[in-house]
């Protein structure tokens, strides 16, 4: 018995390696290594954290401006979706505590611009956020005029990160799961809630009119 756990253990950290080589042979093809940064992806990994964080709240303003009702659920809803992934995001880089690449991998892999993250690495918070945004905007209102734009935008915060040296491409990947996730399953909670109070009213309807009968 302890030799096949032994074979298991050996065999489990033969994969992480393979996984860890491909991970950093990955982003070797994204990352410039030369210490410039370019401006584009530079604004857009600086700014995709206050640009999500704005959305719901811009999209709160506006559906007060117009007393659009649709409007204010779907910010109340993208505000929710953000702090739970906020929540997921961080209870898992705290819990895996993955160094970011250019810290293993300083020799291979270099930070773009002068700002350092002093975070961990896994998942990507940005990519998350960036993703918990556009999903949530994407399920309230499914035009591609609304949904490519979002994920375009969600898409170039996920390769600048990966571009930066910040991130490797499973952080990338993990971080567009959560966000998407936590998007979705607010949208659903919050539908199963409204039938909820639906059926609520319903009923208390109901036991009215048969009270004036």
């Amino acid at each position: 018995m302890k030799f096949k756990l032994f074979v298991l253990v050996l065999i489990l950290q033969a994969s992480l390696v393979k996984s860890q080589n491909m991970d950093i042979n990955l982003l070797n093809k994204f990352n410039p290594n030369n210490g410039a940064e370019n401006p584009a992806w530079k604004f857009v990994s600086n700014n995709a954290i206050y640009i999500s964080a704005a959305t719901p709240l811009t999209l709160m303003a506006i559906g007060l401006a117009n007393h659009d009702q649709k409007l204010k659920q779907v910010a109340f809803n993208t505000g929710v979706a953000l702090v739970g992934n906020t929540a997921i995001t961080m209870i898992m880089k705290n819990s895996i505590q993955r160094q970011r690449p250019f810290v293993t991998w300083g020799d291979k892999i270099m930070l773009q611009g002068n700002t350092s993250p002093t975070d961990y690495s896994f998942p990507s918070g940005h990519t998350s956020t960036a993703f918990s945004v556009a999903t949530s905007v994407s399920m309230a209102y499914p035009k591609w005029y609304v949904i490519a734009p979002s994920f375009a935008f969600a898409g170039a915060t996920a390769y600048s990160r990966m571009y930066r040296g910040a991130h490797y491409p499973t952080d990338v990947l993990c971080g567009m799961l959560v966000g998407s996730g936590s998007a979705y399953l607010t949208n659903k909670l919050q539908k199963m809630m409204f039938r909820k109070r639906l059926s609520r009213q319903a009923r208390v309807a109901a036991l009215a009119q048969a009270e004036l009968n």
